[in-house]
Parts: C-alpha cells; structure tokens; sequence
C-alpha cells in the first residue's frame, strides 16, 4: 500500500529510525549477505526472484521521455563504479 517505507513500520517493532541505522549497518558490514547465504544452504529458505524492477537510478532513458527540459546540467562521472552502487539498503541474492 505505501512502498517500504521505514516511517511505516509499525510500533511494535520499536523506533523507525533505530531499526533502519541497524539495518544499514548490518548491509554495510555483510551480516545479511552471511545470514541469508547460510539460512539458504542449510534450506531453511529459498528466495525466488520473481519481479525485476528498474528506475531512474538503474537504466537510462531519452532526454524527451523525462519531461520538461532540466535548467541544470546532470554531473554524472561517465565510469559507473565512481559513480557507486544504486542507492539499496540491501539486496538479496539467491545462491545455488
């Protein structure tokens, strides 16, 4: 219904914001990567890749098909591996 936005997580689960800098700290260190490859091979879970999604910060498209011409010129590196990883928290991946 809203995406997955971290203000929604419910109470329950305590601070929004607590959770999230967790979460982020765990992606950054590799503890998810280890816990879901390890969930994976012990088959406790599978993970299914079902739906790929795509956006802006993924593909590119046509100057046209966005819209209004920008006043401000894009400052994009040209090497994508200065430009970074797209903007994920975490991403799993699906071993065997």
């Amino acid at each position: 219904e809203n995406g997955c936005k971290w203000r929604a997580l419910p109470a329950k689960y305590g601070n929004w914001h607590t959770i999230y800098c967790r979460v982020s700290r765990w992606a950054r260190m590799g503890v998810l990567d280890k816990a879901f490859t390890k969930l994976q091979e012990k088959q406790i879970i599978s993970l299914k890749i079902d739906v790929i999604c795509m956006d802006s910060t993924s593909i590119e498209i046509h100057p046209d098909a966005a819209g209004a011409l920008k006043k401000t010129a894009l400052n994009q590196s040209g090497n994508r591996e200065a430009d970074g990883i797209p903007k994920f928290i975490w991403l799993p991946r699906v071993i065997g």
